[in-house]
């Protein structure tokens, strides 16, 4: 009997190493795939808009294509430079999808709807695709969240940053460390 109880805090300390550095093995962290910073001209003066960084877990080939088309855990996240009226973000992303030919007016009208008041300067943007839901949800800092279903929403919210964008430098700086 004394023998297992001086084995026991070996034995606790052999699993709790084991808790610790096993669940780690397991577990996989967020990649940063780059960064950039959304721009607006406006009489020929360029005012930042927000700063935007771009996470996977996973791996993917280096190119805006095959991140659109990742079916892994991915996501965005925007820090906001200046205010910015929500009415405004909700346009620019509309025309966004349009552009890209995404056009599920109810997906698009969930996902939006996070967006419902003045983004402020220094707020928060998340945007996230777990790929095990098949769903994307949107935090918006000071306004709301959604969450929409589908790799076909995925896909369409993605192109935003990474298909066609007035801004295309700033998709390759989103794929710039991968």
């Amino acid at each position: 009997m004394q023998l297992r109880r001086r084995q026991l805090p070996l034995f606790l300390s052999i699993l709790a190493a084991l808790f610790l550095f096993g669940a780690g093995a397991f577990a996989e962290d967020w990649k940063l795939t780059g960064t950039g910073t959304r721009v607006k001209t406006v009489v020929l003066v360029d005012v930042n808009v927000y700063q935007i960084s771009h996470f996977i877990k996973g791996a993917v080939e280096k190119s805006k294509k095959a991140v659109i088309d990742a079916d892994i855990d991915k996501k965005f996240e925007w820090t906001m430079k200046r205010d910015v009226d929500h009415e405004k973000v909700v346009q620019t992303l509309r025309d966004a999808f349009a552009m890209n030919g995404y056009a599920d007016k109810g997906k698009i009208d969930k996902f939006l709807g996070a967006f419902s008041r003045e983004l402020k300067e220094n707020s928060k943007v998340t945007i996230a695709y777990d790929a095990a839901k098949k769903a994307t949800t949107v935090n918006v800092g000071g306004g709301g969240s959604a969450t929409v279903d589908g790799v076909d929403f995925m896909k369409g919210v993605w192109a935003i940053w990474f298909g066609k964008i007035d801004q295309p430098k700033l998709g390759d700086a989103l794929i710039s460390k991968l």
